[in-house]
């Protein structure tokens, strides 16, 4: 019996063997990135079957602190890690390594019965920093501009309040949703709303194009534009870690980066870093 009972011990221990060797690597940050990177980790479990790739988003911020605190393996981030972020890795033992691993812009969304169809970085600011709040102001209908944001631990957020609005503040009338896609739907709902977020969510809205100026052409945050960095607001996004990537994550980010991984980027509507490349 004690024979029999150690045969039973030795084969449940040996067809749980797999499991106990099975390659656990976790990313976490970025909403704008969430979809990519779960169809990342799809394709990558797909093809190596003993790879375990948890993704979850909760905003770049979100993702930058589980990197400080060494509770995630990769932290995806629409939005480069400050200099005061990247002193606090060093100062808990690690050192920011910054991946690019796809391209996108930051797109203005409006109503796709709003008949604005561009808009200067200036006229953007006013509008989101409480200056200009009639669509009249800007050649549309009458009507209050109904101003929709992301939550200030998003990179978008920070990206946008640097690049769009010069880092001024956001108007109080701006309503914080905790995602791209709570943006989009708020926008695809009233006709009088503006929103912002990742070229690649785009149900139900349409892209105003921005204009750096009023002498300047208008450019739609598309791939030509984008990639070509003629978009104003056009921006990598990042893999940062703790440390240079050994082992199953070296071979998971070479995979990110290689044709197949950045052509995933292309089906999910961003942009791969290769094609950037090569437009410049």
């Amino acid at each position: 019996m004690r024979k029999q009972f150690l045969g039973m011990a030795a084969s449940i221990l040996f067809a749980a063997s797999p499991l106990i060797a099975a390659q656990n690597i976790t990313v976490k940050g970025s909403d704008t990135m969430v979809i990519l990177n779960q169809r990342w980790a799809e394709k990558y479990m797909g093809a190596h079957k003993d790879a375990v790739v948890q993704v979850t988003g909760g905003g770049s911020g979100t993702g930058i602190s589980a990197l400080l605190s060494g509770s995630t393996d990769i932290c995806a981030s629409s939005r480069p890690m400050s200099e005061k972020e990247k002193a606090d890795l060093t100062a808990k033992g690690g050192t920011a390594i910054e991946i690019p691993v796809a391209k996108d812009g930051v797109a203005i969304y409006v109503n796709s019965k709003n008949s604005v169809k561009e808009l200067t970085m200036a006229q953007i600011k006013d509008i989101y920093t409480g200056k200009i709040t009639n669509w009249k102001d800007v050649g549309g209908a009458d009507g209050r501009i109904i101003l929709y944001s992301r939550e200030n631990n998003s990179g978008t957020y920070v990206f946008f309040k640097e690049h769009m609005l010069n880092k001024q503040d956001f108007s109080p009338m701006a309503q914080s949703l905790p995602g791209t896609s709570a943006v989009v739907n708020a926008v695809s709902r009233d006709p009088k709303s503006i929103g912002y977020g990742g070229a690649a969510y785009a149900k139900g809205i349409k892209f105003v194009a921005v204009k750096a100026d009023d002498q300047s052409p208008a450019f739609l945050p598309d791939e030509n534009h984008i990639l070509s960095g003629k978009y104003a607001a056009s921006r990598n996004l990042f893999f940062y870690l703790r440390a240079p990537a050994t082992g199953d994550l070296k071979k998971f980010i070479d995979w990110v980066l290689s044709p197949e991984g950045q052509g995933v980027v292309s089906s999910v509507g961003y942009f791969p870093l290769k094609k950037a490349a090569a437009k410049k």
